[in-house]
C-alpha cells in the first residue's frame, strides 16, 4: 500500500504530465480538429452536367475532403438565371446545409454556373450562407459568343453583354457581403470573349495562362489554386 508521501508524489507527477505542452505534431492535429471545413457545391456550366467535376473532386478528396463534403448540383442550363435557376440553387444549398449541419458552404462554378451562383449570392440571400465563391472561366461581364444562340435560348441571352442579368450583377458592388471571391481566367478562352470578362472587382483574380475554356476543369495548376483558396483561413 502506498504511503501518504508516495500518493502525494504520484499526484504531482500526474499533474505535471497533464500540464506539459503537447508535441508539435499533436498540437497541430488538435488545431486541425478545431477547424470547420465547409462542404463544397460544384455548379457546372452551359450544356454540361455534374460529371465535368471528376478531376477536381478527385483532387479535393486527395487533399482530405470526404465524399460527404462534396456536392455537384445538376440543372437545366437552358433556363433563366434570375427567374428560375438561382432559386433552385438556393433550395439546393439549404438541402446541403441541412444534410451536413454546416452553417455555410463554398461554391465552385464553371462558365454559366458562375452567373447562376452569383445571382444567388447577390440577390438570393447567399451572402449569409456562402463563405467562398470560385468562378472558373465565368462570363461574368458577358460573352459575345452567346449571341450565336441568344435568339432561341434564355441562358444564352443572359450571357450576352449588357443583358438584364449582366447589368444587375455588375451594378453596385460586384462582390458583396463577407463572401470571399476568386476567379480563374485564360487569355486563350475560345468561349468567353473578351477574356477580361471573367475577373471581378474585389475578387482574387488569377490568370492561368493559355488554356481553352473547358481545360480549366482538369488543369493541375488551376486545381491547386482552387484548393489553396478553399483552404485559406481568415
Amino acid at each position: 500500500m502506498l504511503t501518504a508521501r508516495q500518493r502525494w508524489l504520484a499526484l504531482l507527477v500526474l499533474c505535471a504530465a497533464l500540464l506539459a505542452p503537447l508535441p508539435a505534431d499533436a498540437a497541430e492535429r488538435t488545431a486541425d480538429q478545431r477547424l470547420v471545413r465547409n462542404p463544397v457545391i460544384f455548379v457546372h456550366g452551359y450544356n454540361a452536367d455534374p460529371g465535368v467535376w471528376g478531376s477536381l473532386r478527385e483532387d479535393l478528396r486527395a487533399s482530405g475532403y470526404a465524399d460527404s463534403e462534396l456536392f455537384s448540383w445538376g440543372y437545366d442550363t437552358h433556363r433563366s438565371v434570375n427567374e428560375v435557376l438561382a432559386g433552385r440553387l438556393a433550395a439546393y444549398v439549404e438541402e446541403v446545409r441541412a444534410r451536413t449541419g454546416a452553417a455555410r458552404v463554398d461554391i465552385v462554378a464553371h462558365s454559366f454556373g458562375s452567373l447562376v451562383s452569383r445571382w444567388y449570392v447577390k440577390f438570393g440571400g447567399g451572402t449569409a450562407t456562402v463563405e467562398r465563391w470560385v468562378s472558373l472561366a465565368g462570363p461574368n461581364h458577358g460573352t459575345s459568343t452567346a449571341w450565336a444562340c441568344a435568339l432561341w435560348d434564355q441562358a444564352c441571352r443572359d450571357m450576352t453583354p449588357g443583358s438584364y442579368v449582366q447589368r444587375n450583377l455588375a451594378s453596385g458592388d460586384e462582390t458583396p457581403g463577407a463572401v470571399r471571391y476568386a476567379t480563374f481566367w485564360s487569355h486563350c478562352d475560345e468561349i468567353v470573349n473578351p477574356d477580361d470578362s471573367v475577373p471581378l472587382t474585389g475578387a482574387t483574380n488569377t490568370g492561368v495562362g493559355c488554356l481553352e475554356h473547358n481545360d480549366l476543369l482538369g488543369d493541375d495548376a488551376t486545381s491547386a489554386g482552387v484548393r489553396a483558396f478553399l483552404a485559406a483561413q481568415g
